[in-house]
């Protein structure tokens, strides 16, 4: 396409005396200067920084929490549950209620655990969606109201309270005698805004004079692209590469009471990553994914499948009239064997990705006879990539 337009303003420019042509000449570069400012190369294979990585320190934190939840129709935990029944006297007992746990019946109460997520920056009073997930033998918690439950972080201090009614999106019904319908996981429910934040986790943002970016996928290419492209984006050389994973930014002066603008700045920068040549294999599912960069070494590929069919039938052996005979049944086996014809394939050295799936593909391969081809080919040491068994 780009030497079919190279060809057409060659002849567009030939066309006319010497003024004409000098116009037409300032007329393509404004609109060559156009089309670069507007479609940058490598847009469609860049990322943004905030999509492949993040800042140290900006994180989310786990919490986790033992509570009840209660109004239950029936569908609660078994009186053999007896963590549940425990806690049930131990919160009755908190109320001023004195009772014996044998005198206590948790058809309508259900033991649960309480996650749920701490964002960065959370303050107190903000709001926290939690996840209920029962750990008895509870039938459902369709209809429960979660009692007051703190949320621990991994440094056993609370941070969070839950508290609310249960949307769980499925359901369980049974009769008396047995069977019953069931829909998704009813002994899973979530509260939107269930948890409101108590505690905050002390972290100056605003005081940070060396920012750390991350990688989410750790590769020395990436890193010291990212690193460049900061320099250029600030004009001084405040970043370097300080392994695969970590690029260490000094905040120019300019910004040091302006962090979130310089962060704001760095996470639109365009960077093109890069990786690793990787084949994933799924042998439960029979998936196969093969990233852009595989490369093979001439190799030549044969398929063809084995078909065996083993049919038995019994037959039966009558006596002819009046002979004294008995009838006898006797077992026949059909056997079946059919082997397609065998292809071979060349392939190339240097090939690419393209070519190995329409090669492949050519051949009748599946997706499960891809993967033994795959380490069939790695074993033969053809095969340039990391080659990954789910």
């Amino acid at each position: 396409m780009v030497d079919e337009a190279s060809r057409l303003c060659v002849a567009f420019l030939k066309e006319g005396d010497d003024v004409s042509r000098m116009i037409k000449i300032f007329n393509v570069l404004v609109i060559c200067l156009s089309w670069a400012l507007i479609w940058p190369m490598g847009q469609g294979e860049a990322a943004r920084l905030k999509d492949i990585a993040s800042l140290k320190g900006v994180r989310v934190n786990q919490l986790v929490g033992y509570g009840l939840v209660v109004g239950l129709n029936g569908t609660g935990d078994g009186s053999g549950t007896k963590f549940t029944v425990q806690s049930l006297v131990n919160m009755m007992e908190r109320l001023g209620i004195h009772t014996l746990a044998d005198e206590v019946k948790v058809s309508n109460v259900a033991a649960v655990m309480v996650t749920a997520d701490l964002p960065p920056f959370a303050r107190v009073g903000s709001k926290l969606d939690v996840l209920v997930s029962s750990v008895g033998d509870a039938k459902s918690l369709q209809g429960g109201t979660l009692l007051l439950t703190p949320l621990k972080g991994a440094d056993n201090r609370v941070y969070a309270m839950a508290q609310g009614p249960l949307i769980v999106g499925g359901f369980s019904s049974s009769g008396k005698a047995g069977g019953g319908v069931q829909k998704n996981h009813p002994t899973v429910g979530r509260i939107p805004g269930g948890a409101t934040v108590e505690r905050e986790i002390p972290f100056h943002f605003d005081q940070m004079r060396n920012l750390m970016v991350s990688l989410n996928e750790p590769d020395f290419t990436t890193a010291l692209r990212v690193s460049e492209a900061i320099n250029r984006q600030l004009g001084s050389p405040v970043a370097y590469a300080a392994d695969a994973g970590t690029v260490k930014v000094k905040v120019p002066d300019a910004y040091a009471t302006n962090i979130v603008g310089l962060v704001a700045r760095l996470e639109q920068l365009q960077i093109q990553p890069d990786s690793k040549a990787k084949i994933i294999l799924d042998e439960r599912t029979g998936t196969v994914v093969m990233g852009e960069n595989v490369r093979i070494s001439s190799v030549a590929i044969a398929h063809g499948n084995l078909s065996v069919q083993i049919k038995e039938k019994k037959e039966v052996s009558q006596p002819t009239p009046f002979s004294q005979g008995q009838t006898v049944v006797t077992d026949t086996s059909e056997v079946n064997v059919t082997e397609e014809g065998k292809k071979l394939i060349l392939m190339p050295e240097g090939a690419t990705l393209g070519e190995v799936v329409r090669a492949l593909n050519a051949i009748g391969v599946t997706p499960r006879d891809l993967i033994a081809v795959f380490q069939a080919i790695k074993a033969a040491g053809a095969l340039h990539a990391e080659l990954e068994i789910l």
